[in-house]
């Protein structure tokens, strides 16, 4: 019997190690295609499209499509844009959503509740709902920077991070998993005169390393894949993010695809770079904790 139940745990583990391999295998493919379409001349990409030359680097293999690429538009700075933009918008909305998931969790104060349901009801408003009055606001608000007093915020780095800090699904994430957490590390660091504060950065933000990549990886997608917004509120190329930029890039006459498929490739790449590490943090923050609600 014991024979037979190995034999059987054996076989589920390697039809569930069968079955991931061939998940892994349909979403790495449109990655290698177009990586290997990036390297092929027009001509030669559309005829191993019909074939697996397609995701194989063979024939004609250069870097001519990414110089090309680059000498037709800015792509670096349009890269440069979107890290930055979305590296300090993922930043600051961590900071303030785990912050506002500890008062709602953790503080006493009239309320809450009625708050907490009005911020999960605003989950139901797409942004593009609010993006015209949004617009007219930021184009009225002043600033006060190194350059000065001034009126308006378009064409700014600002005007792409601020409005996104105080994000309702974020605020939602932390406060779930922040309910789950032990109430006795809570209360036992209150007995030891621990502040709030200290309770915040000490005991409650070490062991939320979970809902801190989840919330960290849709935020990120989301800012790095904006469009609609950037379009509206920048005008200079100087302050572009990528995908304003592919729109401009792809506008352009007679691009060729095996340009196009460059542009992606290297656009891809903070993406997946930023992934990986969330990934391994993570995994590393489950490992390490081990708290269970």
């Amino acid at each position: 019997m014991a024979a037979v139940a190995n034999d059987n745990r054996g076989l589920r583990l390697i039809t569930r190690y069968a079955v991931l391999v061939l998940v892994a295998i349909i979403f790495i493919f449109p990655l290698l295609f177009m990586v290997m379409s990036s390297l092929k001349p027009d001509q030669q990409l559309l005829l191993d499209t019909n074939s697996l030359r397609a995701f194989l680097p063979v024939g004609d293999i250069s870097f001519d499509n990414y110089s090309a690429a680059f000498d037709r538009a800015p792509i670096g700075i349009f890269v440069f844009n979107s890290v930055l933009i979305t590296g300090l918008t993922v930043a600051l909305t961590l900071f303030v959503c785990s912050l506002a998931g500890f008062a709602f969790v953790f503080l006493e104060w009239n309320g809450r509740n009625v708050i907490f349901s009005i911020l999960l009801a605003t989950l139901i408003i797409p942004y593009e709902t609010i993006f015209i009055p949004l617009l007219l606001m930021a184009s009225q608000l002043p600033w006060i920077g190194f350059g000065g007093f001034e009126i308006g915020w378009l064409n700014t780095y600002r005007v792409q991070i601020l409005p996104f800090i105080a994000d309702g699904l974020s605020i939602f994430l932390f406060v779930q998993f922040f309910k789950d957490l032990p109430r006795e590390l809570i209360e036992a660091s209150r007995v030891e005169g621990a502040s709030w504060w200290f309770i915040y950065r000490k005991v409650v933000m070490p062991l939320s390393g979970p809902v801190i990549a989840t919330a960290a990886i849709l935020k990120f997608l989301f800012m790095y894949n904006q469009y609609l917004w950037p379009l509206m509120v920048v005008q200079q190329e100087s302050i572009r993010p990528v995908m304003v930029g592919l729109g401009y890039f792809t506008d352009q006459l007679n691009v060729p695809w095996g340009e196009v498929m460059a542009y992606l490739t290297i656009i891809t790449i903070p993406v997946l770079a930023f992934y990986l590490v969330l990934q391994k943090a993570f995994i590393a923050s489950v490992a390490s904790t081990g708290v269970k609600g």
